[in-house]
């Protein structure tokens, strides 16, 4: 190990302000939980590999709203219209644009409440994000499927 000659600027060493209030240390109001805080009778910090946990299934479900959100605006503008049904494309897009909007803020409400659990020690509601998405995506594809061939049928 170096040792480095305290030549008055004692704030230049490893550690210094860690815990004194300075610059180094972690303000804990200025990152406040929506769960609420961890200080109360009823509720403890949560083991930090459950919070993470929690987060990253968080920004898994804004990907995913991101990504819907995203293939129906790609459908709507950019997706040629079907022959015969020209509001085809609106009627398969704007379902997907919603569905994003929709996984985006239920998401965050699972978050919230997930980590409100977890600091009260109380079990987790099941997520209801994946019947939503398996059935809108499922109601989505069949009338893809018959927006496709009625738009066949429209041509023969």
């Amino acid at each position: 190990m170096m040792v480095v000659p305290d030549s008055g600027q004692a704030g230049l060493r490893a550690g210094a302000g860690a815990g004194d209030g300075e610059e180094g240390s972690t303000d804990a109001s200025r990152h406040e939980d929506p769960a609420g805080p961890a200080n109360s009778a009823d509720s403890a910090e949560p083991d930090a590999r459950f919070t993470l946990a929690n987060e990253r299934t968080f920004l898994a479900w804004s990907r995913t709203a991101l990504a819907l959100v995203v293939a129906g605006l790609a459908i709507v503008q950019l997706l040629p219209p079907f022959p015969g049904v020209p509001w085809g494309r609106h009627i398969i897009g704007t379902p997907l644009i919603l569905l994003g909007s929709a996984v985006a803020v239920v998401s965050y409400f699972e978050w919230t409440g997930n980590q409100r659990a977890l600091r009260r020690g109380e079990p987790m509601n099941r997520s209801r994000l994946p019947v939503i998405l398996a059935m809108t995506i499922a109601i989505v594809g069949l009338v893809a499927a018959a927006l496709a061939l009625l738009s066949g049928v429209g041509r023969n």
